[in-house]
């Protein structure tokens, strides 16, 4: 496996899960090695019982795709029809919405992971004959992942706070 290796994105399913947290348990990792421990905390998320239930859900009920390079996971986000629970209202049209994007920073930092998926999650919107796709995401700190939503082509909607008051959020939309 080299730097040349191609993205492939395949649709997941519940299979896939245990690879997805692990995604997600690294992607905390890379974070607390940063200091930056205000978008997931600290703990794992296969530690997190609610956060395990919430990929659960979310792969089960939605479209989950899964990046690979030379057969490995590497990256995953899942589609839904909506922001789901109840901080974020759900768009007065048809929308496609991201979930659960995240990308395998330690051996893959670079590769576009998660530039490949944003655009493939824009493709599949469109060809579903929707022409909205959002996303929310952590709005603390530097500012630093609503700039990478907007460098992928999302312009920032409205800003909302999480249901206990602590997390600054930021719903980013794209036509497409």
């Amino acid at each position: 496996m080299d730097d040349t290796d191609p993205i492939r994105i395949r649709k997941g399913g519940a299979g896939d899960i245990p690879a997805i947290i692990g995604l997600l348990d690294g992607a905390v990792a890379w974070l607390v090695a940063r200091g930056r421990t205000g978008q997931w905390g600290s703990t794992p998320w296969s530690e997190l019982p609610r956060a395990v239930a919430m990929v659960e859900r979310y792969v089960t009920t939605g479209e989950p795709w899964i990046a690979e390079i030379d057969g490995v996971v590497v990256g995953t986000l899942t589609l839904t029809d909506g922001p789901g629970g109840d901080t974020i209202p759900r768009a007065g049209e048809p929308e496609r919405y991201v979930h659960i994007l995240a990308a395998d920073h330690g051996r893959f930092a670079g590769r576009g992971v998660g530039r490949a998926l944003l655009a493939h999650a824009a493709q599949e919107t469109r060809r579903q004959g929707v022409s909205l796709l959002r996303v929310d995401c952590y709005a603390g700190d530097d500012g630093k992942l609503v700039a990478y939503y907007e460098s992928n082509g999302f312009t920032a909607a409205e800003p909302f706070t999480g249901p206990d008051g602590s997390w600054p959020g930021q719903v980013l939309a794209r036509r497409v």
